[in-house]
């Protein structure tokens, strides 16, 4: 640095005492990257001397050691005192500390509550005061930095009044969390240059107005009509419809083709009629207990989904709402993965043209974990959908619960959002113009940056938590306020009446029109269209049923074309000596050398499927190479850590194929699946726990979505679950995938439940779920000891029959009419009694396999047993504890198959509250005595 310039940096008052802990800031912020500070700190930084002895790293008392020298070494580099302060430049450094202070704390001063009811504590940061400025120095000028005004200069009483009505009016902006520095310079700019307050056109306020008496229209018909129905009614957020409306707009204009949105209950029958424009008679109709003949059980009005075509100025995009359960904030990454399966459908990485809208409530998201699973999903390969516009109704009341220390531990319920950076816009809800300017501020953000964005509209409720309850029992104070307060269309009618916007006559013509056209049952939604626009045919697979006809074969040669193809890799990919071993175990079963393995037989199912131009999706904690090695389907070079997929690399007509190691969530990821499976009919999409016991972890999404979503609302899935299941001594949570939890959710044909025991069962069964048309959800219980297992091999021309067996009868040569007991069993314990068999040399006991317990086959098991019809004696065998497994579930099926008159018995561990005991000894001895129940017959018997 010159001599002159240090020294005028020196006399100025920067390192003045009273600066020198904010001057240590920048300077940090310098040294971690200096284009996160202003330009004209980064030009001061630059010029610095670098002083010998002090090594600089990012740490705050290297900084402080550095200042020090400096200090002491003086403008001349002589040891000296500081210059005297100059008193402008003093006050320059603190206006500058004003902004931004405004820009990190301005939201918690900002008038947000409808109700004024928030207790926000003093923010002295924003205080003249603290920054040793006073009203005096209000006519003085000062620069204003990279406050985005449009001027370099401004009266300190101006940029006063500025900050607070941007950062402190209705909308509360949190963004200074966010490190990276083009998204923060972006949003300032986005939102200092109109200071948090665009001017809209007349016909923009005049739809907002429309948005709102839509909105209260709605629910004051529906609680005159239908009093003390459940709706779980909007009122108090209706700013909502006239946001959804603005967003998809908007999105159409920018290039969506698609929005999926995904609500829990609040608003949501208002969303139906108001934006996605479900026909009102139909809705008054389920109100009057009508329902739709086609659905078995059905489910309440509130939880329902629905799709429709929707006009904007850049052309008709597709609406879809998603169908949700009770358990609020799942229904979240099952919108999300939809949303990634119309963009692989449609070929965009960029999120562009389909957008995900999820609407939360704020007790909700603070208080349930898959909200932080789908926040951690956000950016990740296998889960990334261009970023999600997430909004919270903030009734800042849950169920009963209103009180913060109750309902979370943070200062706002969407704290959890800043876990990846995401800007947060706190909106009141009575200030439509503020909410519309954020929702359109939250999209350009998502499809600039392609990231999560949080809209918290903060309103209120203006009943209990349904139109039956009595929340003034709870809330005296807050329903007080309620009672009193009006309700947003008049609060906006009144303004735009004040400003000449619009008359009263046209306001009451418009509120009539509306009643008019409910009266009318017509659909209410000027923008919406019949639907053209969805971009999957589900034709192919609606009525299809079990016994539909398929052919799945291959002939040996193509299976083994296949096999070449799947394990040949580039000679530049240098494989770990397992790995290496396996591929050329894989060489020698492909060329008739050696029997077929499971992992092989596996890999030959993808092949086949790709190869016939499927997608395939296949996510998991450990899917690529398989929690028990088995698998490699993903090869990790061992030169430079990169990765080979043999199965993406098949031919050039082939389909596309995804596996991704995912984040370590059960919840979440499968909803993401499930959602990913039901918008794309025609892919094997497929889930695998790390052990079968994991699932549980993600029970909600089996019960609520997997097992019943189709009987409550008609919604096909095709998902396929691998759930590696098997007692080898791992104790208690590596043993049982809840065999029985699966078997106790079957009804109705709603999903198959299958225990394969061959690697040609497990290639057939794979293509059966892709080949036949039929697309409900697959439940397998995966193999763990048996992807090694001496006995479980196949055949090249075992896997090319393409069936699935069912059942699998007797393979040894036991001469039937010597048979005096029969035992059936399922999986892997089905080796241990054909080996123990086979040592003892037993003749009079024969083995039957039932592969697939859901949907029964009793057809083929009637088969299976035909030459059996003499014995008396029947068992049924299996690991699992009595009170588990298939015993308590499938024995009317079991009872139903054996001849009349015969004796059915248990061979099996004892009931147990645990699935499995946790010392191997204990397991060995159990599973011996298991065995030897099951093949030993009674002497009364004999």
């Amino acid at each position: 640095m010159q001599k002159s310039a240090m020294k005028a940096w020196w006399e100025s008052s920067y390192m003045a005492g009273g600066n020198a802990a904010y001057i240590e800031e920048i300077y940090e912020a310098y040294l971690e990257n200096p284009q996160d500070v202003e330009p004209q700190w980064r030009d001061i930084f630059d010029q610095l001397p670098r002083l010998e002895g002090v090594e600089i790293e990012t740490n705050h008392s290297d900084v402080r050691e550095l200042f020090k020298k400096m200090a002491q070494l003086g403008p001349l580099g002589r040891t000296s005192a500081p210059a005297t302060a100059n008193a402008s430049d003093a006050k320059q450094v603190k206006v500058l500390q004003l902004i931004n202070a405004y820009r990190f704390r301005g939201h918690e001063q900002a008038n947000l509550d409808p109700l004024d009811l928030w207790k926000q504590e003093r923010v002295r940061d924003l205080e003249l005061s603290h920054h040793e400025l006073t009203e005096q120095d209000f006519d003085s000028v000062f620069s204003v930095g990279s406050y985005a005004v449009g001027k370099e200069t401004m009266p300190l009483g101006e940029l006063f009044k500025s900050l607070n009505r941007t950062y402190c009016s209705s909308i509360g902006a949190e963004y200074m969390h966010i490190t990276n520095t083009e998204q923060k310079r972006w949003l300032q700019q986005r939102i200092e240059s109109v200071q948090a307050k665009p001017e809209f056109s007349r016909d923009s306020k005049i739809s907002i107005l429309k948005g709102l008496i839509a909105a209260d229209g709605m629910e004051k018909y529906l609680g005159s009509k239908f009093p003390g129905a459940k709706r779980f009614s909007l009122e108090g957020g209706d700013a909502l419809i006239p946001m959804l409306k603005s967003l998809i707009s908007h999105a159409g204009v920018n290039g969506a083709k698609e929005v999926v949105i995904g609500m829990a209950h609040r608003g949501r029958l208002n969303v139906l009629v108001n934006v996605l424009g479900k026909n009102p008679s139909v809705l008054f109709d389920e109100f009057s207990g009508k329902h739709d003949e086609s659905l078995s059980s059905g489910d309440v009005k509130y939880h329902a989904g629905y799709s429709s075509d929707f006009a904007t100025p850049g052309g008709d995009l597709h609406l879809a709402l998603a169908f949700n359960p009770s358990h609020l904030e799942i229904v979240n990454p099952v919108v999300i993965g939809s949303v990634r399966a119309r963009l692989d459908r449609r070929q965009c990485n960029d999120g562009s043209t389909v957008l995900p809208i999820t609407i939360h409530g704020d007790s909700a998201i603070a208080g349930q974990g898959v909200v932080q699973e789908t926040f951690n999903m956000s950016q990740t390969r296998g889960f990334s959908v261009g970023g999600t516009v997430r909004i919270v109704i903030n009734n800042q009341v849950g169920f009963t619960t209103s009180n913060k220390e109750d309902t979370r531990s943070t200062q706002y319920c969407t704290d959890i959002a800043k876990m990846v950076q995401a800007p947060i816009f706190h909106v009141n809800a009575d200030d439509p113009e503020a909410v519309i300017f954020v929702t359109q501020l939250a999209l350009d953000y998502r499809n600039k940056f392609k990231r999560d964005v949080m809209i918290d509209l903060v309103c209120y409720r203006r009943h209990g938590h349904n139109e039956a309850d009595t929340p003034d029992a709870t809330q005296p104070l807050m329903y007080k306020k309620i009672k009193k307060h009006p309700v947003p269309r008049e609060l906006y009618a009144q303004q735009l009446l004040a400003e000449n916007t619009i008359s009263q006559h046209e306001i009451d013509k418009l509120i009539a029109d509306y009643r008019s056209a409910l009266d009318h049952g017509a659909c209410v939604v000027e923008e919406w269209r019949p639907m053209t626009e969805h971009s999957v045919d589900w034709s192919p697979y609606i009525g299809q049923e079990w016994t539909v006809p398929y052919d799945a074969s291959l002939s040996v040669e193509q299976i083994k074309e296949l096999g070449n193809k799947v394990c040949s890799y580039p000679e530049n990919v240098k494989l770990q000596a397992r790995v290496a071993k396996l591929y050329q175990d894989r060489i020698s079963m492909i060329s008739g050398e050696k029997p077929l393995d499971w992992g092989c037989a596996e890999i030959l199912a993808y092949a086949s499927i790709v190869e016939q131009g499927s997608r395939i999706r296949f996510t998991g904690q450990d899917s690529g190479r398989g929690t028990f090695f088995h698998r490699h389907a993903v090869i990790h070079n061992q030169t430079d850590a990169s990765t080979y997929m043999p199965l993406q690399h098949m031919s050039d007509k082939q389909g596309p194929i995804e596996i991704y190691d995912s984040v370590l969530s059960e919840e979440a990821v499968l909803a993401f699946e499930y959602g990913y499976a039901t918008a794309e009919p025609g892919a094997l999409t497929i889930w695998e726990a790390q052990f079968g016991d994991f699932a549980n972890g993600a029970q909600v999404v089996i019960d609520q979505f997997l097992s019943s979503g189709e009987q409550k609302w008609g919604r096909l899935c095709g998902l396929t679950l691998l759930l590696p299941h098997g007692y080898e001594g791992q104790g208690p949570e590596h043993s049982s995938a809840r065999l029985e939890r699966f078997l106790q959710l079957c009804a109705d044909h709603n999903m198959q439940v299958c225990v394969p025991s061959t690697p040609a069962q497990v290639y057939n069964m794979i293509r059966r779920q892709v080949v036949r048309p039929m697309r409900r959800p697959l439940i397998v219980m995966s193999p763990k000891s048996l992807l090694r297992h001496s006995l479980a091999v196949s055949s090249l021309e075992e896997l090319a029959e393409g069936v699935f067996h069912n059942v699998i009868g007797e393979i040894d040569e036991i001469d039937a009419k010597q048979v005096k007991r029969v035992v059936m069993c399922s999986g892997k314990v089905y080796y241990d009694l054909l080996e123990q068999r086979r040592k003892d040399e037993q003749t009079d006991v024969a083995i039957i396999r039932i592969e697939q317990l859901y949907p029964f086959p009793h057809v083929d098991i009637e088969k299976a047993l035909a030459d059996y019809q003499h014995v008396k004696d029947w068992v049924w065998c299996q690991e699992e504890p009595q009170n588990q497994g298939a015993w308590y579930c499938m024995q009317h099926n079991f009872w139903a198959s054996i001849p009349e008159g015969a004796k059915l018995t248990y061979a099996g561990r004892e009931a147990s509250a645990s699935p499995a005991v946790g010392y191997i000894s204990v397991h060995n001895q159990q599973q011996k005595t298991l065995v030897e129940n099951a093949l030993t017959i009674n002497q009364g018997t004999k």
